[in-house]
């Protein structure tokens, strides 16, 4: 029997479960069992458990047949643990680095519980220590008490998971079960507080605590009030001649007032009532002789303003509670606001600075803004304006044919119009237009962002098409890396609140997605509307490009797309395409294609060769291309007969075509620790992998670019990252989104190469 059982509900947290299981699995403690309990979930997390199940023998998946709940859930993960203790973590959360050995070694000498401590993980901002630490450091490190002598320990937030208790502690207190609805925590942590003869703290932050948006304490409804049936669940499991009483009652008095306070959980005065005149009743229920006595009041909860509002609870003075609540929140808007005047002269400067750079046409928006919404009219914007092109200029075409009655319009660049294609209109941005068209269009459709003066209208439909399948982190998961750090994530996250659809190219998207874009659009898992091209391409087309591209039908076309280093610019790696060309002899031809953020820089001059097209000038015309303005990257994909590529998502697009890649890596370690990634690529390959240019070299010249292995790995990463890129990708948005109907995940993989 191992030490340790780790149980994890889960449910619909396939954004999030993979990091929660592997920061058990990857600490390099053996004693434990990871029992993961699926709650019928409706999303992946099914498959994602039986995935790392299949590679760790410690994991035990256990799938329900039905939805049962949390507590549930964690009730049957309980009965068929075997560990001599017991931890529940959230599927949401995950643990510190190094934490299971400390734990470990504090679980000896029959310990019935170990309360350890936590971190909050805010969508943005930095991990935060809980105050447990501080609140409980009158207590000795390693010390072993009963709450009774200890009552601080109760100061300790009530989850389930920040405690580790003996697994037969629980059978005999009968204890190993949870009660069904929400605040299940309750009736299971004061019980068991109560009753542990050994209990211990660990002065380590070990669970992360994710604060979800969206998640049940940021949620308002009458389900709030299980708050109750949870506490007299709690005081029923428990004696009232217990020494703890009055101290587990003066908490229920404090969260109860607290609960009271939370403008999220109960937003009105209607609720609030509700809520505190059932609070009211359970007072009366459970009050102990002396409710408020001099030695609970010494405990932190106790603060002048709670005893008395403690008071107009148990007389049931709605009124008085409810004045006192509207001033403090009063008071509270207006600090803000006083915050906010201290800010008047770089406010004063930024709107000078504003006016400058349009501060007028943002004024017309606003004025548009107050018209009502054209319901016919469509918006599209690629890459900030750079032009058609991506995602949005595929969906744009598609509504041509099924939804023509829509006027649709895409946003393009001062600089950029003469690359707009001569049948789509446009307007042109920082103009009049530009402003009206964005406040009063219906559809906005991106596969960036829209500015941040722009508002979700009611009645306005945003479509996120995004731009690449996410091998390295994005959104708020960025802000964990070096490369991220100076990003606002708090914008963005207003920003990504307008969005009510966003468009998945495959499963690990729908993850990434749901983990570093937290909100609360619909995800579209229908593959990407720009690879419909490569899906469906025939040779004869393939043929056509490359003659427009002026390369012989029997050379070889490799090209070479690099992604953006945006934590160190001038870090590409080393590429000299006259040494690769001697590689791929006698036929060849070597295409350039820089990243859009290097080749379009602000006050570049397009007319320049790009940071790698620069190595073009010195070799024969002809075979070595700079493709790094081509207008459209599809036809450089049907061109090429094998792509070299580091950790672009250029990978993704071209496995659609089956057809061989090369990954060029030799900085994959830097890369990822400075940026992040979501999963292995060396492990995870498309193809054959160069650690230096001299090896990529020699994968070309001794045909491993195209052998049997580079053939499996390709068929392994198609099936894992293309499995909805059948060609139709760009019709399914536009029935959901413009036409309003029901659209279903393909479940074949297109399998026609060209």
């Amino acid at each position: 029997m191992p030490l340790l059982s780790v149980i994890v509900p889960v449910y619909k947290v396939q954004g999030y479960l993979r990091q929660c299981l592997d920061s058990v699995l990857e600490q390099g403690f053996r004693d434990i069992e990871l029992i993961v309990v699926n709650d019928c979930s409706p999303d992946r997390s099914g498959e994602i458990i039986d995935e790392i199940a299949a590679r760790d023998s410690r994991v035990r998946p256990l799938h329900l047949e039905r939805n049962v709940g949390l507590g549930h859930a964690r009730n049957a993960g309980l009965a068929v643990a075997t560990g001599d203790y017991v931890w529940f973590l959230d599927s949401d959360d995950w643990l510190s680095e190094g934490c299971l050995a400390e734990v470990a070694a504090r679980l000896t000498d029959g310990l019935d519980m170990l309360v350890v401590d936590y971190s909050r993980a805010d969508p943005t901002g930095p991990l935060r220590r809980s105050w447990a630490a501080k609140e409980v450091a009158t207590i000795p490190e390693g010390e072993v008490f009963r709450a009774v002598d200890r009552p601080e320990i109760l100061r300790i937030v009530h989850f389930a998971w920040n405690r580790v208790l003996r697994r037969q502690f629980l059978i005999e207190h009968r204890l190993d079960h949870f009660f069904e609805g929400w605040y299940e925590d309750i009736s299971w942590s004061f019980p068991a507080m109560a009753a542990a003869e050994r209990i211990s703290f660990l002065n380590l932050s070990c669970v992360n605590y994710r604060q979800r948006r969206g998640s049940i304490t940021k949620s308002s409804g009458d389900r709030h009030l299980e708050f109750f049936d949870q506490w007299i669940h709690a005081f029923e499991r428990i004696d009232r001649a217990d020494p703890l009483w009055e101290q587990i009652f003066a908490r229920f008095v404090w969260h109860t007032l607290m609960v009271l306070e939370n403008a999220t959980r109960l937003p009105d005065r209607a609720a609030r009532r509700k809520f505190f005149t059932r609070g009211t009743e359970v007072y009366h229920a459970y009050a102990p002789a002396e409710p408020i006595s001099p030695a609970v009041r010494k405990l932190h909860w106790w603060e002048k303003n709670k005893a008395e509002q403690a008071v107009w609870l148990a007389k049931g003075d709605f009124g008085s509670f409810e004045r006192k609540h509207v001033a403090r929140q009063f008071l509270k808007r207006n600090r803000s606001r006083a915050r906010r005047a201290v800010k008047v002269p770089g406010t004063l400067i930024s709107t000078v600075w504003g006016w400058k750079l349009g501060i007028i046409g943002r004024t017309y928006y606003e004025v548009e803004a107050r018209l009502p919404v054209d319901p016919q009219l469509a918006v599209f914007d690629s890459y900030w304006g750079l032009g058609f092109g991506c995602n949005p200029a595929a969906i744009y075409r598609k509504t041509r044919e099924l939804a023509p009655d829509l006027h649709a319009v895409f946003v393009v660049r001062p600089d950029r119009t003469d690359a707009m294609p001569a049948d789509v209109p446009y307007v042109v941005r920082g103009t009049l237009d530009y402003y009206r068209t964005l406040a009063r269009a219906k559809y906005l459709t991106t596969n960036v962002n829209f500015p941040n003066f722009v508002r979700k209208r009611r009645g306005s439909v945003h479509l996120q098409t995004q731009h690449g399948t996410p091998l390295k982190s994005m959104g708020i998961d960025q802000q964990r890396y070096p490369a991220g750090e100076e990003m606002d994530h708090d914008s963005m996250l207003r920003r990504i609140d307008r969005w009510d659809y966003c468009i998945s190219s495959n499963p690990l998207s729908t993850e990434v997605w749901e983990r570093s874009f937290p909100a609360a659009y619909e995800q579209l898992e229908v593959g990407y509307p720009r690879n419909d091209r490569l899906a469906t391409a025939t040779p004869e087309e393939v043929a056509k490009v490359r003659a427009e591209l002026g390369i012989d039908p029997q050379e070889l076309v490799v090209l070479y797309a690099p992604t953006h280093r945006s934590h160190d610019p001038a870090s590409a790696p080393p590429f000299d395409p006259e040494q690769l060309l001697h590689a791929i002899a006698p036929h060849g031809c070597v295409l350039l294609r820089d990243h859009h953020l290097v080749t379009y820089a602000a006050g570049g001059d397009e007319d320049e060769p790009t940071s790698i097209g620069h190595a073009a000038r010195e070799v024969s015309a002809g075979r070595v291309m700079d493709v790094s303005t081509h207008p459209r990257i599809e036809d450089l994909y049907l061109a090429a007969d094998a792509l070299i590529v580091d950790y672009s998502s250029a990978m993704f697009d071209y496995a659609v075509l089956d057809r061989p890649i090369v990954v060029y890596a030799p900085d994959w370690a830097e890369y990822s620790r400075a940026r992040g990634v979501n999963f292995d690529l060396l492990e995870h390959r498309p193809g054959a992998v160069a650690m230096s240019f001299d090896e990529l070299c020699e994968i070309f010249a001794g045909g491993r670019w195209a052998d049997a292995d580079a053939a499996a790995a390709r068929a392994a990463f198609r099936a894992r990252f293309c499995p909805w890129d059948d060609g139709r990708a760009a019709e399914r948005v536009v029935r959901r989104v413009f036409l309003g109907e029901s659209v279903e995940t393909p479940q074949v993989m297109q399998e026609a190469s060209v």
